[in-house]
């Protein structure tokens, strides 16, 4: 993307797609990129969302009134790009925002934003009158040692003092699929389950149920507990990728029709999840991008993708993580109000422009950060995220063939650079395999790092071009 003479944040924010873009996104690895220069230009000639237009889904198990457009609190924005001294004063004023528009769920996790998230919701929502939202947190006890039925009691009440309320309207245990193994040693086993129901009873919590990534017959499983703890609601991963190329991308995910039906079927409603596949769904090849902009050149990109979750009937709201205030006017755009797609829209996506983006082959990275930090310093994500922009770009160095290898040699090595320190690219890791149990969508992370540090070495190595 063209650079120009701007701060690199002002860069980062003007070049924002949708709902969220890492600095690996957006840094971009070509000058002069079209679907940059058009998202620049989008961002500029942004209007502002209407107020008391925000589509409103009623919860069918006790008629709470959902704005379709939920805040997911997993990517802040930070005072410092990159680093986890979070910018309150903004966190605040994109809070005020959404919330004048209609936006009334936002969505938190202890273990969000190096454990801050909730504090940092805490401190802006304290600012509102409690019936203004629906606020919601997880049982995020992923590490063994956090399995005790001790040390799951106070994380909850721990996620109660930082948000700063009496009760939570929506608590989920959190990334269920694993095996059941894990589900009950986590939630069963250790009696925390049957504590949080009677939290439920008395009113702390006023909705419970569970995130989903993982095994089709774990979710099978635990859905089938709904006639002993009955789930009021399940947040599930669905776009118009997944909806039916889960499966097919990695085997141990399940296809988003297959779950959103199994809910459907059960009458529980369903909170979405990765909309856009950590932004993947926003930066799409420039000649994917022309056929969306073809149909309906007012829209965004990333809006066809949040319109497509938000179709479907059953889902209550769509979490988005809205880093930036663009972003947060730009889904605002697309749910103020909702304008649903039609039946030969949603198949032009989840079938069309589904099946092209599976031939891209990219790495199902979704810059969702569970696999952070890393202890040797390794980048994950970005590194993932700027191997995938440069491949659905073109600019990939290619070597024997490419006719183009020097000026994408190049561009790929400057850009990694200025994307990824040099002590945090893939070089860096040892194949500990400390981050690969922890990925939802199940990306053999040493081995990629380990491909994609041999293509770096290798550019290295040959400037003019590996020898035929």
């Amino acid at each position: 993307m063209e650079k120009k003479n701007i701060t690199r944040r002002a860069f980062l924010k003007l070049f924002g797609a949708g709902s969220v873009a890492t600095a690996a996104t957006l840094a971009g690895c070509k000058s002069g990129n079209k679907a940059g220069s058009q998202a620049k230009q989008e961002y500029r000639n942004q209007v502002e969302p209407p107020v008391g237009q925000m589509t409103y889904r009623v919860n069918p198990k006790n008629k709470d009134k959902v704005s379709i457009l939920g805040y997911g609190m997993m990517r802040l924005p930070s005072k410092v790009d990159n680093s986890d001294e979070f910018d309150q004063d903004m966190i605040n004023k994109q809070i005020d925002y959404a919330l004048a528009h209609g936006l009334n769920y936002i969505d938190t996790s202890p273990v969000y934003c190096q454990g801050k998230s909730e504090r940092c919701t805490g401190i802006a929502l304290s600012r509102h009158k409690r019936s203004e939202y629906f606020v919601a947190t997880k049982l995020s006890n992923f590490n063994h040692d956090y399995w005790s039925f001790e040390k799951s009691k106070e994380m909850y009440h721990n996620s109660m003092k930082e948000l700063q309320v009496d009760y939570i309207d929506y608590y989920l245990l959190h990334a269920v699929g694993g095996s059941m193994e894990e589900f009950n040693g986590r939630y069963v086993d250790n009696g925390i389950m049957d504590y949080l129901l009677k939290e439920r009873e008395a009113g702390r919590i006023r909705n419970l149920g569970f995130s989903f990534h993982g095994k089709q017959e774990v979710f099978d499983e635990v859905l089938a507990l709904d006639e002993k703890y009955h789930w009021d609601f399940v947040q599930i991963e669905l776009n118009y990728l997944d909806w039916d190329y889960a499966n097919e991308i990695s085997k141990s995910n399940v296809d988003a029709s297959y779950l959103y039906a199994k809910l459907q079927k059960k009458g529980i409603p369903a909170v979405i999840m990765e909309p856009l596949l950590g932004g993947r769904l926003a930066n799409l090849p420039q000649y994917l991008m022309t056929e969306l902009k073809s149909r309906d050149p007012e829209r965004s990109v990333a809006s066809w993708a949040f319109r497509y979750a938000g179709t479907n009937e059953g889902v209550l709201t769509v979490l988005s993580g809205m880093t930036y205030m663009e972003h947060l006017k730009d889904n605002l755009l697309s749910y103020c109000p909702l304008k649903p797609l039609t039946e030969e829209e949603m198949r032009f996506l989840d079938k069309d422009i589904a099946q092209k983006i599976v031939g891209l082959e990219n790495i199902p990275c979704n810059d969702c950060k569970y696999c952070m930090p890393c202890p040797y310093g390794v980048d994950i994500p970005a590194i993932f995220v700027h191997y995938n922009k440069c491949k659905n770009e073109g600019s990939l160095p290619m070597g024997v063939g490419d006719a183009e290898y020097r000026k994408h040699r190049r561009q790929y090595l400057i850009s990694l650079d200025r994307v990824v320190p040099r002590d945090r690219q893939p070089d860096h890791c040892i194949q500990c395999g400390q981050c690969e149990p922890h990925c939802p969508q199940s990306i053999r992370i040493p081995r990629e790092l380990a491909k994609i540090d041999e293509m770096i070495e290798s550019l290295k190595r040959n400037p003019e071009g590996p020898e035929v």
